[in-house]
């Protein structure tokens, strides 16, 4: 119980931690919303990395065979979306630079703590290098087919755990860059950063 317990922690944080596209946009967003959105956003990030995990303890090896004929439209279908994202992000952000003087109280209302949690968590699914990696380190063990259903859920909680943790900090961490970051053109050079990052996190993907 232990060990699936510090596995399922160890996995978590080793797919959560590196900063990619999905962290790149979850402190965009957060910047610009406000913290419970960016920790809803958050938890759709964890749940995508808890069902995938799942799916690799349940499916181990049937689950990449599954995938290996899909990896690469998935890989291009997330290059996509994260390019759309980056954008969008960009052109909104100049709008509102632009029309400071004219409305500077007109500000579209944030999205919904339910739309940024599915956001992330369609985003998340949509990375095949997440069930690539929880499928690996399940088959890596070589104890895939001896885990008890109970050590498996641990596994899944605990992985889940490791990832919302991580990912509410990385949220809190947008939060205080949207503070400090008030005025008009802060808010403008973020946004511009965060697609530029997407955009070559995207382009990398596809290669």
């Amino acid at each position: 119980m232990t060990a699936a317990l510090v596995a399922g922690l160890v996995a978590g944080y080793g797919i959560a931690v590196p900063v990619g596209a999905v962290a790149t946009y979850l402190v965009s967003l957060t910047a610009r919303t406000s913290l419970r959105t960016g920790v809803c956003a958050a938890l759709g990030v964890a749940a995508a990395d808890g069902l995938y995990a799942l799916l690799a303890t349940v499916g181990g090896s049937a689950v990449a065979v599954a995938l290996r004929p899909v990896l690469v439209p998935l890989r291009w279908a997330s290059a996509l979306v994260l390019l759309a994202l980056a954008a969008r992000g960009a052109l909104t952000a100049v709008r509102r630079y632009r029309a400071r003087h004219l409305a500077v109280r007109a500000v579209p209302p944030p999205p919904s703590a339910r739309r940024a949690f599915l956001s992330l968590l369609g985003i998340t699914l949509l990375n095949p290098a997440t069930v690539v990696y929880f499928t690996a380190l399940v088959l890596g063990s070589g104890a895939s087919g001896a885990v008890r259903p109970l050590e498996q859920g641990v596994f899944v909680g605990a992985a889940f755990a490791a990832s919302a943790s991580w990912q509410v900090l990385v949220a809190g961490g947008g939060a205080l860059l949207g503070r400090a970051l008030t005025g008009h053109r802060g808010r403008l050079v973020t946004a511009l950063v965060s697609s530029a990052v997407m955009t070559v996190l995207a382009v990398g993907m596809a290669l």
